[in-house]
């Protein structure tokens, strides 16, 4: 029996409770479905703002209360943005679960917005730019970004840019948040020790009864993408990005292609770190990620390497893709080791409150319901030679977009790329 449950409430807010009796600990986490990309460009950064001012201060609390509240109970609580979603969660003990709903529903309807918390945390946010900037590991994923999606919110930094912010009022911060930060925007989950009917009555007494239409999402066509960016730094190192666009989150090909990047990049067994790290000593860190959203996403490979390796290390990487499509496959070996890692490590990674609190809500957010467990694993376990082909057909025979942090340029990089 499943002790997953789900409700809706008349506000329209969507609930997600899983009961874990074995746990001391309860996380809840309210998931907003606004994030960088609902931004218009006078709001660029507004989501990630939101972030960092939501636990600066409410009508009641100011921001030392809200952080004693929670960690004098030994709690604790974060947030995070990402292009398409604003997510809060506080993880405390067991019996403190109406506490975590309470800051919860204070700091996501209730906020102060007072104006000196507001250019307080605008420098916050300027520095965290600035420590961005001085990362080009970091960087280089933005830049890549924005190579692959020039000129559509999906191409612009969750952070906002040096201007955006500076520029920012609070009546901007405060006209986006009442326009998405509504109940019918938001699911609250919750993992832990904990029966789904008290999380639901603490709802109703602490979150809106009512909410008013939200935004919609923009899909607009995608332009072009770019061949080679470059951003130049006098670096010990070049990072480069090299990758290509893939499919939306809830493809039908999503598990395939999961099983592809594992077998390409995902781990010490992968491709690219054998060839690239431990036969040919090109680079510390090699790997390769993929992003999906509503209606799009990419499949990427880092890389860093000395200056004069790039051509080298760039050598590798290609020929791993170039191998991929000659063979529309992989090994038998290969592939059942992708899925083994890939079914073993999502068990291990929910083993926590907070771990749980995430597939929920992520689940819920994304995807309109939570799968079992055991289905994942079913449908990862399913993936077969003919699943890999495909997805191998559908992205890695796309173009390829490069973006690269160093002292290199676009020409000098042009001409490494096959």
């Amino acid at each position: 029996m499943s002790s997953i449950t789900r409700a809706q409430l008349a506000s329209g807010l969507r609930v997600v409770t899983e009961s874990l009796p074995s746990l001391r600990s309860v996380t809840v986490g309210a998931w907003v479905g606004s994030g960088a990309r609902d931004e218009t460009d006078g709001e660029w950064g507004a989501s990630h703002f939101l972030e960092h001012l939501l636990f600066k201060g409410t009508e009641t609390r100011t921001a030392g209360e809200i952080a004693e509240a929670v960690e004098s109970v030994g709690g604790e609580m974060n947030a995070f943005t990402t292009h398409e979603q604003t997510v809060f969660y506080v993880r405390v003990p067991d019996r403190e679960l109406p506490l975590a709903i309470d800051i919860l529903g204070d700091v996501l309807w209730r906020p102060a917005f007072r104006p000196d918390d507001i250019d307080a945390e605008r420098q916050v946010i300027l520095e965290e730019i600035g420590m961005r900037d001085d990362t080009p590991d970091d960087l280089v994923h933005d830049v890549f970004a924005g190579a692959l999606f020039p000129g559509h919110p999906l191409g612009r930094e969750v952070l906002g840019g040096e201007d955006s912010i500076t520029h920012m009022s609070r009546a901007t911060i405060a006209e986006y948040h009442g326009s998405h930060y509504q109940p019918k925007n938001a699911v609250l989950a919750a993992a832990g020790n904990l029966e789904h009917d008290q999380v639901v009555a603490l709802l109703e007494d602490k979150f809106p009864a009512h909410g008013t239409a939200v935004p919609t999402r923009e899909h607009d066509d995608f332009p072009d993408a770019q061949r080679v960016v470059a951003v130049h730094r006098d670096t010990e190192q070049t990072h480069v990005v090299l990758g290509m666009r893939a499919i939306a989150a809830l493809d039908p090909d999503r598990y395939a292609l999961t099983v592809l990047n594992q077998a390409l990049g995902g781990g010490m067994s992968s491709r690219l770190f054998q060839k690239v790290r431990e036969e040919r000593g090109l680079a510390y860190s090699v790997y390769s990620y993929r992003a999906a959203y509503d209606d799009a996403g990419f499949l990427a490979i880092y890389a860093g390497t000395a200056p004069q390796r790039v051509a080298e290390t760039l050598d590798v990487v290609q020929a791993e893709i170039a191998r991929l499509i000659a063979d529309g496959g992989l090994p038998a070996r290969e592939l059942a080791a992708a899925k083994g890692h890939l079914v073993g490590s999502l068990s291990m990674s929910l083993e926590t409150s907070a771990s749980r609190m995430r597939r929920l809500g992520r689940s819920e957010l994304v995807e309109g319901e939570v799968p079992e467990l055991d289905d994942v694993v079913a449908r990862v376990a399913a993936v077969d030679d003919d699943d890999i082909a495909r997805v191998i057909d559908r992205v890695i025979r796309g173009g390829t977009t490069l973006a690269a942090v160093g002292p290199h340029d676009e020409v000098e990089l042009a001409g490494h790329l096959a």
